[in-house]
């Protein structure tokens, strides 16, 4: 039967990733979900821990891969946590979603990516119809003259606003240079530098400052694995910078403060509203949140609220001094808009302390793997990284994690990390031979 074709299901779920739309069913606290991929991904997982139970077989070198230990950790303490959540019909729609996310793009993929071949389509199929997602954008923003604001919507239904937008097409900006630097024909580079080309105006016209950031710090974290440098070094590095913004806060905060230049579309003048802290709606209401979610931790500091629950729990805690004109109580222009503050208010410490653990981990294994490994590997491994790296930076600002738009390259990407490390690490010129099997009844048959 096709269905059992789980590769191609899996390739036809990230191509649908870019194109798909929401659908919303009683507003708050009702359904919603993303059609096509969300069904699709939960039938997914239903037949993994199906074939899972009847088969009793998975690829044990993945499951205890340190990554995978600290996935399941924080799965666990998500499933406690929506046990004492104060709204737990909430809390286990928000698990369950996580669980298909993860499922589908971690423990599924380590498997499809055994077989080296398969990143290629793992990331095309996304690249592809988000090629067409930025020329809509594109050509929607300019019947509107390219205007800032009509830039926040015109990515719709694709995408919800342009953060996430703008977060997609940072992931995928490095993953664009693996295939400009492999072996490719001279028909294939410039295939790629035009749609590196396409990146980059669809980039800029996201106006998304987050994204902006986030590639800038790639390309510093670039140099840093070119240049080799110690992790020791960086860290002295961090403690000096530490020291000195510690030592001279009071005059940043004063500068910051007189900076009164908003969100523009002009783009020095967007630039510049990044740290605009004392009039710019969008920056004011993210700290908004930031001090909702830090009141909301302060009083569950162990459980918290329970996964999800913020949009629910948030409006109490707002402090009238501390509202904007665009603060709302029912979280309609979002949500805790950070992947580490959020899970503070929603699942206490050991929320944020559990998913930080699981990039480190990732990037710990990425960079001892990215130094042993030789050729196009090597290169794979680097912009994969990177690639992770915008979001990881991203996520300080935004949380999309309970969406498909970045949950897909998000636990993708580390699913590509984890399979290359167990599986070519140690003869990284000489990867396994044969094909991932198509079924999940064949999942794990061959050795690696």
């Amino acid at each position: 039967m096709a269905f059992f074709h789980i590769d191609k299901l899996m390739w036809f779920i990230v191509f649908a990733t870019p194109l798909s739309f929401n659908l919303e069913i009683g507003g708050h606290g009702g359904i919603g979900m993303y059609l096509p991929t969300d069904p699709l991904m939960f039938g997914v997982m239903i037949l993994f821990f199906f074939k899972l139970f009847y088969h009793k077989r998975y690829d044990i070198n993945i499951f205890k891969h340190p990554v995978t230990i600290a996935i399941v950790i924080n799965l666990i303490w998500l499933l406690f946590t929506s046990i004492t959540s104060s709204m737990p019909v909430v809390s286990f729609k928000f698990l369950l979603a996580r669980m298909w996310f993860v499922v589908c793009f971690y423990f599924l993929a380590t498997q499809l990516f055994s077989n080296y071949k398969n990143y290629k389509i793992y990331f095309w199929a996304y690249i592809i119809p988000l090629i067409a997602v930025i020329f809509f954008s594109v050509i929607r923003l300019s019947i509107y003259s390219f205007d800032e604001k009509a830039s926040h919507w015109v990515m719709s239904p694709f995408y919800k606003d342009h953060t996430s937008y703008g977060a997609a097409l940072a992931m995928y900006f490095p993953i664009l240079f693996i295939f400009l630097f492999k072996k490719n024909t001279a028909l294939f580079k410039l295939i790629t530098f035009s749609i590196i080309g396409i990146f980059v105006v669809g980039i800029i016209l996201s106006y998304t400052r987050a994204a902006w950031l986030s590639l800038i710090a790639a390309a510093a974290l670039f140099i840093i694995y070119k240049l080799k440098i110690k992790f020791s070094s960086l860290i002295l590095v961090g403690i000096f910078m530490g020291i000195m913004l510690a030592s001279s806060w009071t005059s940043i905060m004063h500068n910051l403060e007189k900076n009164d230049q908003d969100s523009s579309g002009e783009l020095t003048e967007h630039v510049e509203s990044m740290s605009n802290v004392s009039t710019d709606a969008s920056n004011l209401e993210r700290l908004n949140r930031w001090s909702c979610a830090w009141h909301m931790f302060l009083e569950k500091p162990i459980v918290g609220w329970g996964p999800g629950t913020y949009i629910f729990q948030y409006a109490p805690f707002q402090l009238s001094n501390e509202m904007t004109i665009i603060s709302t109580n029912t979280s309609s222009n979002g949500n805790a808009h950070s992947e580490y503050i959020g899970p503070l208010a929603e699942s206490g410490v050991l929320g944020t302390l559990t998913f930080l653990m699981i990039v480190i981990i990732v990037f710990y294994r990425g960079s001892l793997l990215y130094h042993k490994l030789e050729g196009e590997k090597k290169t794979v491994i680097l912009f994969t990284l990177l690639g992770l790296f915008t979001y990881v930076l991203h996520g300080f600002m935004n949380n999309y994690l309970d969406t498909d738009k970045l949950s897909v390259p998000f636990w993708g990407f580390i699913a590509l990390i984890v399979a290359m490390d167990v599986n070519y690490k140690k003869s990284p010129l000489n990867p396994p031979k044969g094909d991932l099997p198509n079924t999940l009844g064949d999942m794990n048959n061959k050795k690696n």
